[in-house]
């Protein structure tokens, strides 16, 4: 890295030329850009320029050298360059990671103005509700969803969805009269994990009343529009974030089951591996996220 400082000085004293004229344009003393120019030329061990009191001119060597430092000092300012581009306006490809159920219109109307607006971003989406590692990845950032591991990720909470339980007209029509969550548990589930005895479910009532439900799941599903799928053909009761199941509400494809019973509600996070110097891609579409996904929840 030394050798590279003095290829860039000695090529300021060529451009400029005299070291008194180099120095002011890299902020150095006329000595110690001298230094570093006789430093070059004993590592070299070649004579790089003729000094007089009145001028410097270059050897013949000093003249091919300079040639492969000018090169090295523009590739220099064109990465410089290219790293304020990156700073200061959303280009290169942009790495989100997010649930499956963000797949849909969630993610889509947030960032398709983004990709509109500037021509010189792209991106590439992970959908998993599985989380992934987002640094082995090269993750620009992840929507996660519920409650979220200790760990060294940068997390900012963007809202909270609530939860809805819901199910069929037809299923619904198989098993009238629902009125208490004690029922609950003798009807099917759909639920979003791995191992058939789920958690407790709590629903929160009327006058503050609490009830706290260990259910058996019929199907378990891997992902959240899995457990939809099933859910939309009549086989049993699940949980739905409502902006996701607000067009199957309104078009009375799903109802909601006991709706003055409030399962609760999920946060919503987006997640980035640093919190310092974020590229302009990744602060505009955190920007773009939070706004969408809030205006939803």
């Amino acid at each position: 890295m030394e050798q590279l400082k003095r290829m860039a000085v000695f090529a300021m004293v060529v451009e400029k030329g005299s070291m008194v004229a180099a120095g002011e344009a890299l902020g150095m003393s006329a000595s110690a850009v001298s230094q570093q120019i006789r430093r070059l030329e004993e590592s070299t061990r070649v004579s790089l320029l003729h000094r007089t009191t009145r001028k410097l001119t270059l050897t013949e060597a000093g003249s091919l050298f300079y040639r492969s430092c000018a090169q090295v000092l523009e590739l220099a300012q064109q990465a410089e360059q290219r790293l304020a581009e990156l700073r200061d306006a959303p280009v290169g490809e942009l790495r989100i990671a997010a649930p499956v159920g963000f797949s849909g219109r969630v993610v889509t109307d947030a960032l398709a103005p983004l990709l509109e607006a500037h021509p010189g971003l792209s991106l590439r989406l992970f959908f998993h509700d599985e989380q992934i590692d987002l640094v082995e990845q090269r993750i620009d950032l992840a929507i996660r969803v519920g409650t979220l591991d200790d760990s060294s990720l940068v997390a900012r909470h963007v809202g909270d969805w609530p939860m809805l339980l819901c199910c069929a007209p037809a299923y619904l029509a198989r098993h009238p009269g629902i009125q208490r969550p004690e029922q609950l548990l003798a009807l099917d589930w759909v639920t979003l994990g791995s191992d058939r005895h789920q958690g407790p479910l709590t629903l929160h009532g009327p006058g503050g009343e609490v009830q706290r439900l260990r259910i058996e799941s019929r199907v378990v599903c891997n992902n959240i529009l899995s457990t939809r799928s099933f859910t939309l053909a009549g086989f049993g009761l699940s949980l739905q974030p409502e902006p996701e199941v607000s067009e199957e509400l309104t078009s009375g494809r799903l109802l909601r089951v006991l709706p003055d019973w409030q399962p609760g509600t999920i946060g919503l996070y987006i997640v980035t591996p640093r919190r310092d110097a974020q590229p302009a891609k990744v602060r505009y579409a955190m920007d773009a996220l939070r706004h969408s996904l809030a205006r939803r929840g």
